[in-house]
């Protein structure tokens, strides 16, 4: 379909090109302006989701790329049900409009007609939204199904929302850490800026993460839309979501909800490593990042007391 669209746009690009030709501009429109302001946000809205990587990109109108099975279903819904019914109404009610401007226009109407109100008409002007609703409805509730309904976690996450940064605890790899927005003056090169962090969360390929999301003062929201994982953190509640990435790589995600003066300045990072490197990682983090540090000093103290 955006192929199909594309050449469909590039056809009109060339026919723009030809018509300011033979005008010589006469009214005023250049091919240049006619490509900077219409043809060129439609070009980047139709290739936005096969050309874009997993971060956002300036002038960016389409999704990011999808990395997840409910990232791939949330982007078949958009381009091939939602955008097609949405165009489809949209011309249809222009063309109404059009149509009614010219049809019952003063000219051709001396006499306006008298008529209140038509029986077919009314029936299908409240059966066919209904219906289009019901074909929408029925694949949107699968899909929010399949959000919520969490498979068997291979890997579970706690994400605690501060203000205004992030901190993970692997539960299960007795693991903690907090990550914090890098700033401009300290970024690498490759690293974007307002995105990256200096701790990534790091999960193994093709496995099935469950994420716990909860705050530890105010309402923050875990974002990641390459991931089509946007959860809401509430203090003293815990809510979950999960994903599955299907390709390695560095993604990068916001807090969604607004949080006080520094909400733009919480970034998550999240980093999607082969099943080898995330063991290695879990052996460093469990020394460097141990959730409960203070506990084996404690524990040494008492043996040496007693001792």
């Amino acid at each position: 379909m955006p192929t199909i669209l594309f050449d469909f746009l590039f056809k009109l690009y060339t026919f723009c090109q030809s018509v300011a030709k033979l005008t010589s501009l006469s009214f005023g429109i250049r091919t240049t302006t006619i490509m900077k302001y219409f043809l060129l946000p439609i070009f980047t809205f139709l290739l936005g989701s096969s050309a874009l990587a997993e971060q956002p990109k300036n002038w960016q109108l389409g999704y990011q790329k999808s990395v997840t099975p409910v990232m791939d279903d949330l982007v078949f819904m958009h381009d091939y049900i939602l955008l097609p019914i949405i165009t489809a109404i949209s011309v249809f009610v222009l063309f109404l409009i059009l149509y009614a401007v010219w049809k019952f226009k003063a000219s051709k109407n001396p006499n306006p007609t008298k008529t209140s109100h038509n029986t077919l008409l009314e029936v299908l002007w409240t059966v066919i939204p209904c219906l289009i609703l019901v074909v929408i409805a029925i694949p949107s509730f699968k899909l929010l199904y399949k959000q919520d309904v969490i498979p068997k976690a291979d890997i579970t996450i706690k994400a605690i929302g501060y203000q205004w940064y992030w901190g993970y605890e692997y539960p299960d790899q007795k693991i903690a850490f907090e990550a914090t927005m890098i700033e401009t003056k300290d970024l690498k090169p490759g690293q974007p800026r307002l995105l990256a962090t200096d701790k990534h969360v790091v999960v193994p390929v093709n496995k099935v993460v469950k994420v716990l999301i909860t705050a530890n003062d105010v309402l923050h929201a875990w974002a990641l839309p390459a991931f089509g994982v946007k959860r809401d953190a509430v203090p003293g509640r815990i809510n979950e979501t999960w994903f599955k990435a299907e390709k390695e790589g560095i993604f990068y995600g916001q807090c969604s909800e607004l949080c006080g003066i520094k909400h733009a300045f919480m970034p998550i990072t999240v980093e999607v490593v082969s099943e080898e490197k995330y063991k290695e990682w879990v052996e460093m983090a469990r020394v460097k990042y141990a959730m409960y540090p203070e506990k084996k000093f404690l524990v040494k103290k008492e043996q040496l007391e007693l001792n």
